[in-house]
Protein backbone atom coordinates (compact mmCIF):
# COMPACT_ATOMS: atom_id res chain seq x y z
CA UNK A 1 0.00 0.00 0.00
CA UNK A 2 1.26 3.46 -0.84
CA UNK A 3 0.92 5.48 2.32
CA UNK A 4 4.18 6.57 3.94
CA UNK A 5 5.34 10.18 3.93
CA UNK A 6 8.82 11.64 3.58
CA UNK A 7 9.61 14.98 5.20
CA UNK A 8 12.87 16.93 5.38
CA UNK A 9 14.93 17.03 8.57
CA UNK A 10 13.69 19.65 11.02
CA UNK A 11 10.03 19.43 10.02
CA UNK A 12 8.56 18.68 13.46
CA UNK A 13 4.90 17.97 14.22
CA UNK A 14 3.76 18.82 17.74
CA UNK A 15 0.02 18.08 17.47
CA UNK A 16 -2.08 15.34 15.94
CA UNK A 17 -3.86 17.95 13.84
CA UNK A 18 -0.55 18.96 12.23
CA UNK A 19 0.40 15.35 11.59
CA UNK A 20 -2.84 14.57 9.73
CA UNK A 21 -3.27 17.69 7.63
CA UNK A 22 -3.93 17.27 3.93
CA UNK A 23 -0.85 19.12 2.69
CA UNK A 24 2.47 18.48 4.41
CA UNK A 25 3.78 21.98 3.80
CA UNK A 26 2.49 25.41 2.84
CA UNK A 27 4.51 25.12 -0.37
CA UNK A 28 2.59 22.01 -1.41
CA UNK A 29 -0.75 23.61 -0.59
CA UNK A 30 0.06 26.66 -2.69
CA UNK A 31 1.38 24.47 -5.50
CA UNK A 32 -1.89 22.48 -5.48
CA UNK A 33 -3.96 25.66 -5.70
CA UNK A 34 -1.81 26.95 -8.55
CA UNK A 35 -2.11 23.56 -10.23
CA UNK A 36 -5.91 23.79 -10.16
CA UNK A 37 -5.77 27.26 -11.70
CA UNK A 38 -3.37 25.95 -14.35
CA UNK A 39 -5.74 23.10 -15.21
CA UNK A 40 -8.59 25.64 -15.44
CA UNK A 41 -6.66 27.34 -18.25
CA UNK A 42 -6.67 24.20 -20.44
CA UNK A 43 -9.68 25.24 -22.59
CA UNK A 44 -7.92 28.51 -23.45
CA UNK A 45 -4.59 27.01 -24.52
CA UNK A 46 -5.46 23.53 -25.86
CA UNK A 47 -7.99 22.31 -28.41
CA UNK A 48 -11.17 20.32 -27.84
CA UNK A 49 -9.42 16.95 -28.06
CA UNK A 50 -7.53 17.54 -24.80
CA UNK A 51 -10.60 19.04 -23.15
CA UNK A 52 -12.49 15.84 -23.97
CA UNK A 53 -9.68 13.74 -22.47
CA UNK A 54 -9.81 15.75 -19.24
CA UNK A 55 -13.58 15.27 -19.00
CA UNK A 56 -13.11 11.51 -19.39
CA UNK A 57 -10.42 11.54 -16.72
CA UNK A 58 -12.70 13.48 -14.36
CA UNK A 59 -15.71 11.17 -14.23
CA UNK A 60 -13.60 8.01 -14.36
CA UNK A 61 -11.30 9.32 -11.60
CA UNK A 62 -14.25 10.04 -9.30
CA UNK A 63 -15.66 6.54 -9.76
CA UNK A 64 -12.21 4.96 -9.42
CA UNK A 65 -11.61 6.77 -6.11
CA UNK A 66 -14.76 5.15 -4.76
CA UNK A 67 -13.45 1.73 -5.76
CA UNK A 68 -10.09 2.48 -4.13
CA UNK A 69 -11.83 3.40 -0.87
CA UNK A 70 -13.47 -0.02 -0.96
CA UNK A 71 -10.56 -2.12 -2.23
CA UNK A 72 -7.43 -0.17 -1.31
CA UNK A 73 -8.43 1.32 2.03
CA UNK A 74 -10.93 -1.23 3.38
CA UNK A 75 -9.58 -4.42 1.85
CA UNK A 76 -12.88 -5.50 0.25
CA UNK A 77 -13.31 -6.43 -3.39
CA UNK A 78 -15.80 -5.47 -6.08
CA UNK A 79 -16.14 -6.75 -9.62
CA UNK A 80 -19.37 -4.87 -10.23
CA UNK A 81 -18.26 -1.25 -10.03
CA UNK A 82 -19.29 -0.53 -13.63
CA UNK A 83 -22.87 -1.52 -12.78
CA UNK A 84 -23.00 1.07 -9.99
CA UNK A 85 -21.42 3.58 -12.35
CA UNK A 86 -24.23 2.87 -14.80
CA UNK A 87 -26.91 2.99 -12.11
CA UNK A 88 -25.76 6.51 -11.20
CA UNK A 89 -26.05 7.57 -14.85
CA UNK A 90 -29.58 6.21 -15.18
CA UNK A 91 -30.63 7.48 -11.74
CA UNK A 92 -29.58 11.06 -12.43
CA UNK A 93 -31.37 11.08 -15.79
CA UNK A 94 -34.50 9.56 -14.20
CA UNK A 95 -34.58 12.03 -11.30
CA UNK A 96 -34.13 15.01 -13.62
CA UNK A 97 -36.66 13.81 -16.22
CA UNK A 98 -39.41 12.78 -13.78
CA UNK A 99 -39.16 15.44 -11.06
CA UNK A 100 -37.60 18.40 -12.85
CA UNK A 101 -34.86 18.69 -10.23
CA UNK A 102 -31.89 20.57 -11.75
CA UNK A 103 -29.08 18.41 -13.05
CA UNK A 104 -26.57 19.87 -10.58
CA UNK A 105 -28.76 18.54 -7.76
CA UNK A 106 -29.75 15.30 -9.48
CA UNK A 107 -26.08 14.27 -9.75
CA UNK A 108 -25.48 14.03 -5.96
CA UNK A 109 -29.00 12.59 -5.50
CA UNK A 110 -28.09 9.87 -7.99
CA UNK A 111 -24.99 9.23 -5.88
CA UNK A 112 -27.17 8.75 -2.79
CA UNK A 113 -29.50 6.39 -4.66
CA UNK A 114 -26.49 4.39 -5.86
CA UNK A 115 -25.13 4.29 -2.31
CA UNK A 116 -28.38 2.68 -1.14
CA UNK A 117 -28.12 0.05 -3.88
CA UNK A 118 -24.46 -0.49 -3.01
CA UNK A 119 -25.33 -1.14 0.63
CA UNK A 120 -27.91 -3.71 -0.47
CA UNK A 121 -25.36 -5.63 -2.52
CA UNK A 122 -22.73 -5.04 0.17
CA UNK A 123 -24.68 -7.01 2.78
CA UNK A 124 -22.78 -10.25 1.96
CA UNK A 125 -19.58 -8.44 3.00
CA UNK A 126 -20.73 -8.76 6.61
CA UNK A 127 -20.09 -12.51 6.52
CA UNK A 128 -17.92 -13.35 3.50
CA UNK A 129 -14.65 -12.08 2.09
CA UNK A 130 -12.02 -12.82 -0.53
CA UNK A 131 -13.06 -14.93 -3.51
CA UNK A 132 -16.60 -15.42 -2.21
CA UNK A 133 -17.15 -11.67 -1.93
CA UNK A 134 -15.73 -11.21 -5.44
CA UNK A 135 -18.32 -13.68 -6.77
CA UNK A 136 -21.10 -11.86 -4.88
CA UNK A 137 -20.13 -8.51 -6.41
CA UNK A 138 -19.83 -10.16 -9.82
CA UNK A 139 -23.42 -11.29 -9.36
CA UNK A 140 -24.34 -7.67 -8.63
CA UNK A 141 -22.83 -6.71 -11.99
CA UNK A 142 -25.03 -9.14 -13.92
CA UNK A 143 -28.15 -8.46 -11.83
CA UNK A 144 -27.93 -4.74 -12.48
CA UNK A 145 -27.16 -5.28 -16.17
CA UNK A 146 -30.36 -7.33 -16.43
CA UNK A 147 -32.22 -4.62 -14.48
CA UNK A 148 -31.03 -1.98 -16.95
CA UNK A 149 -32.36 -4.03 -19.85
CA UNK A 150 -35.78 -4.74 -18.29
CA UNK A 151 -36.70 -1.68 -16.20
CA UNK A 152 -38.06 0.49 -19.00
CA UNK A 153 -39.67 2.89 -16.50
CA UNK A 154 -36.21 3.67 -15.11
CA UNK A 155 -33.70 3.12 -17.90
CA UNK A 156 -35.76 3.11 -21.08
CA UNK A 157 -34.90 -0.55 -21.58
CA UNK A 158 -33.15 -1.35 -24.83
CA UNK A 159 -33.84 2.18 -26.09
CA UNK A 160 -31.82 3.87 -23.34
CA UNK A 161 -32.59 7.15 -21.61
CA UNK A 162 -31.98 10.77 -22.50
CA UNK A 163 -29.93 12.84 -20.07
CA UNK A 164 -30.47 16.59 -20.14
CA UNK A 165 -27.49 18.96 -20.19
CA UNK A 166 -26.31 20.66 -17.02
CA UNK A 167 -28.07 23.94 -16.30
CA UNK A 168 -26.21 26.53 -14.20
CA UNK A 169 -28.31 29.58 -13.23
CA UNK A 170 -30.33 29.33 -16.44
CA UNK A 171 -27.31 28.71 -18.66
CA UNK A 172 -27.26 25.31 -20.37
CA UNK A 173 -23.85 23.67 -20.60
CA UNK A 174 -23.96 22.37 -24.16
CA UNK A 175 -20.29 22.26 -25.19
CA UNK A 176 -17.17 20.55 -23.89
CA UNK A 177 -15.47 23.78 -22.88
CA UNK A 178 -18.29 24.67 -20.46
CA UNK A 179 -18.73 21.13 -19.16
CA UNK A 180 -14.99 21.09 -18.46
CA UNK A 181 -15.49 23.41 -15.49
CA UNK A 182 -18.39 21.37 -14.15
CA UNK A 183 -16.10 18.33 -14.18
CA UNK A 184 -13.25 20.26 -12.57
CA UNK A 185 -15.56 21.40 -9.76
CA UNK A 186 -16.82 17.89 -9.00
CA UNK A 187 -13.34 16.39 -9.30
CA UNK A 188 -11.81 18.81 -6.77
CA UNK A 189 -14.73 18.52 -4.34
CA UNK A 190 -14.92 14.71 -4.45
CA UNK A 191 -11.17 14.27 -4.06
CA UNK A 192 -11.07 16.70 -1.13
CA UNK A 193 -13.90 14.76 0.49
CA UNK A 194 -12.08 11.47 -0.12
CA UNK A 195 -8.81 12.80 1.28
CA UNK A 196 -10.55 14.18 4.36
CA UNK A 197 -12.40 10.89 4.87
CA UNK A 198 -9.10 9.09 5.33
CA UNK A 199 -8.18 11.56 8.12
CA UNK A 200 -11.32 10.85 10.13
CA UNK A 201 -12.13 8.12 12.66
CA UNK A 202 -14.10 6.26 9.99
CA UNK A 203 -11.21 6.42 7.53
CA UNK A 204 -8.78 5.01 10.08
CA UNK A 205 -11.33 2.28 10.87
CA UNK A 206 -11.38 1.34 7.16
CA UNK A 207 -7.61 0.91 7.20
CA UNK A 208 -7.78 -1.13 10.42
CA UNK A 209 -10.34 -3.47 8.85
CA UNK A 210 -8.07 -3.84 5.83
CA UNK A 211 -4.86 -4.50 7.76
CA UNK A 212 -6.22 -7.01 10.30
CA UNK A 213 -9.93 -7.38 10.76
CA UNK A 214 -9.61 -9.54 13.91
CA UNK A 215 -7.46 -6.94 15.67
CA UNK A 216 -9.86 -4.22 14.53
CA UNK A 217 -12.80 -6.12 16.00
CA UNK A 218 -10.96 -6.61 19.29
CA UNK A 219 -10.39 -2.85 19.46
CA UNK A 220 -14.15 -2.30 19.22
CA UNK A 221 -14.56 -1.60 15.50
CA UNK A 222 -17.89 -2.85 14.17
CA UNK A 223 -16.83 -4.81 11.09
CA UNK A 224 -20.32 -5.04 9.60
CA UNK A 225 -20.90 -1.31 9.99
CA UNK A 226 -17.66 -0.25 8.34
CA UNK A 227 -17.80 -2.80 5.56
CA UNK A 228 -21.29 -1.65 4.64
CA UNK A 229 -20.19 1.97 4.95
CA UNK A 230 -17.29 1.40 2.57
CA UNK A 231 -19.65 -0.16 0.02
CA UNK A 232 -22.01 2.80 0.39
CA UNK A 233 -19.26 5.40 -0.05
CA UNK A 234 -17.75 3.48 -2.96
CA UNK A 235 -21.14 3.30 -4.68
CA UNK A 236 -21.79 6.99 -3.98
CA UNK A 237 -18.61 7.94 -5.82
CA UNK A 238 -19.48 5.56 -8.66
CA UNK A 239 -22.96 7.08 -8.89
CA UNK A 240 -21.66 10.65 -9.07
CA UNK A 241 -19.10 9.70 -11.73
CA UNK A 242 -21.73 7.82 -13.71
CA UNK A 243 -24.17 10.75 -13.51
CA UNK A 244 -21.52 13.10 -14.90
CA UNK A 245 -20.82 10.58 -17.67
CA UNK A 246 -24.51 10.36 -18.60
CA UNK A 247 -25.14 14.10 -18.70
CA UNK A 248 -21.96 14.64 -20.69
CA UNK A 249 -23.02 12.20 -23.40
CA UNK A 250 -26.66 13.28 -23.26
CA UNK A 251 -27.80 9.67 -23.60
CA UNK A 252 -27.38 6.59 -21.41
CA UNK A 253 -27.46 3.03 -22.76
CA UNK A 254 -27.06 -0.21 -20.83
CA UNK A 255 -24.44 -1.57 -23.27
CA UNK A 256 -21.74 0.72 -21.88
CA UNK A 257 -21.58 -0.73 -18.34
CA UNK A 258 -20.22 -4.22 -18.80
CA UNK A 259 -17.77 -6.32 -16.80
CA UNK A 260 -14.98 -5.01 -19.03
CA UNK A 261 -15.47 -1.52 -17.59
CA UNK A 262 -15.35 -2.99 -14.06
CA UNK A 263 -11.98 -4.55 -14.90
CA UNK A 264 -10.79 -1.21 -16.23
CA UNK A 265 -11.73 0.45 -12.94
CA UNK A 266 -9.71 -2.19 -11.09
CA UNK A 267 -6.85 -1.53 -13.48
CA UNK A 268 -6.94 2.18 -12.65
CA UNK A 269 -6.46 1.64 -8.93
CA UNK A 270 -3.92 -1.17 -9.37
CA UNK A 271 -1.77 0.91 -11.72
CA UNK A 272 -2.15 4.06 -9.64
CA UNK A 273 -1.64 2.39 -6.27
CA UNK A 274 -4.03 0.67 -3.88
CA UNK A 275 -4.71 2.78 -0.80
CA UNK A 276 -3.58 6.05 -2.38
CA UNK A 277 -5.86 8.97 -3.26
CA UNK A 278 -3.37 10.67 -5.55
CA UNK A 279 -2.45 7.27 -7.00
CA UNK A 280 -6.07 6.84 -8.11
CA UNK A 281 -5.85 10.00 -10.18
CA UNK A 282 -2.49 8.94 -11.62
CA UNK A 283 -3.85 5.51 -12.57
CA UNK A 284 -6.92 7.02 -14.21
CA UNK A 285 -4.79 9.38 -16.28
CA UNK A 286 -2.63 6.42 -17.33
CA UNK A 287 -5.61 4.27 -18.34
CA UNK A 288 -7.37 7.05 -20.27
CA UNK A 289 -4.23 8.11 -22.14
CA UNK A 290 -2.92 4.60 -22.87
CA UNK A 291 -5.36 3.88 -25.77
CA UNK A 292 -4.64 7.33 -27.19
CA UNK A 293 -0.88 6.72 -27.08
CA UNK A 294 -1.33 3.28 -28.65
CA UNK A 295 -3.50 4.80 -31.39
CA UNK A 296 -0.81 7.40 -32.10
CA UNK A 297 1.86 4.72 -32.24
CA UNK A 298 -0.14 2.52 -34.58
CA UNK A 299 -0.89 5.50 -36.83
CA UNK A 300 2.81 6.36 -36.95
CA UNK A 301 3.61 2.87 -38.25
CA UNK A 302 1.23 3.34 -41.18
CA UNK A 303 3.89 5.34 -43.02
CA UNK A 304 5.74 2.07 -43.66
CA UNK A 305 4.49 -0.04 -46.52
CA UNK A 306 4.80 -3.32 -44.61
CA UNK A 307 2.49 -1.95 -41.88
CA UNK A 308 -0.40 -1.54 -44.32
CA UNK A 309 -0.83 -5.22 -45.06
CA UNK A 310 -3.99 -6.92 -43.74
CA UNK A 311 -2.12 -9.23 -41.36
CA UNK A 312 -0.16 -6.41 -39.75
CA UNK A 313 -3.18 -4.08 -39.57
CA UNK A 314 -5.27 -6.73 -37.80
CA UNK A 315 -2.38 -7.50 -35.46
CA UNK A 316 -1.92 -3.86 -34.50
CA UNK A 317 -5.64 -3.59 -33.76
CA UNK A 318 -5.34 -6.51 -31.34
CA UNK A 319 -2.31 -4.89 -29.72
CA UNK A 320 -4.39 -1.80 -28.94
CA UNK A 321 -7.05 -3.98 -27.33
CA UNK A 322 -4.48 -5.96 -25.34
CA UNK A 323 -2.62 -2.86 -24.10
CA UNK A 324 -4.81 -2.37 -21.02
CA UNK A 325 -4.60 -6.01 -19.92
CA UNK A 326 -0.87 -6.10 -20.60
CA UNK A 327 -0.35 -2.91 -18.57
CA UNK A 328 -2.20 -4.41 -15.58
CA UNK A 329 -0.13 -7.60 -15.72
CA UNK A 330 3.18 -5.73 -15.99
CA UNK A 331 2.32 -3.47 -13.08
CA UNK A 332 1.31 -6.44 -10.94
CA UNK A 333 4.68 -8.08 -11.69
CA UNK A 334 7.11 -5.16 -11.63
CA UNK A 335 5.34 -2.37 -9.73
CA UNK A 336 2.61 -3.89 -7.54
CA UNK A 337 2.37 -0.73 -5.39
CA UNK A 338 1.57 1.41 -8.43
CA UNK A 339 2.61 4.76 -9.79
CA UNK A 340 2.17 6.50 -6.43
CA UNK A 341 4.86 4.29 -4.90
CA UNK A 342 7.17 4.90 -7.86
CA UNK A 343 6.75 8.66 -7.38
CA UNK A 344 7.63 8.27 -3.69
CA UNK A 345 10.79 6.41 -4.62
CA UNK A 346 11.76 9.09 -7.15
CA UNK A 347 11.34 11.97 -4.71
CA UNK A 348 13.13 10.04 -1.97
CA UNK A 349 16.10 9.32 -4.24
CA UNK A 350 16.33 12.89 -5.57
CA UNK A 351 15.35 14.39 -2.20
CA UNK A 352 12.39 16.26 -3.67
CA UNK A 353 11.04 17.13 -0.24
CA UNK A 354 9.06 20.19 -1.37
CA UNK A 355 7.00 17.75 -3.45
CA UNK A 356 6.56 15.29 -0.60
CA UNK A 357 2.76 15.08 -0.73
Amino acid sequence: MAGFSIRPCGDFRTTYRQDTRIFDTTYIRNAAILGIFAVAMIPFVLDGYYVNLFIQISYFAIAALGLNILVGFTGQISLGHAAFFGFGAFASAWVNNTTGIPVLLSIPLAGLMTAAVGMLFGLPAARIKGLYLAIATLAAQFILEDFFARAEWFTGGSYGAAANPVNVFGYEVLDDFSFFYVCLFFLVVMYLLGTNLMRTRDGRAFVAVRDHYLSAEIMGINLTKYRLMSFAISSFYAGVGGAMYGHYLGFVSAEGFTILLSIQFLGMIIIGGLGSVKGTLMGTVFMVLLPEVMETGVSALSVFEWANSTAVTDGLAYIKEMAIGLAIILFLIFEPDGLAHRWQQIRAYWKLYPFSY
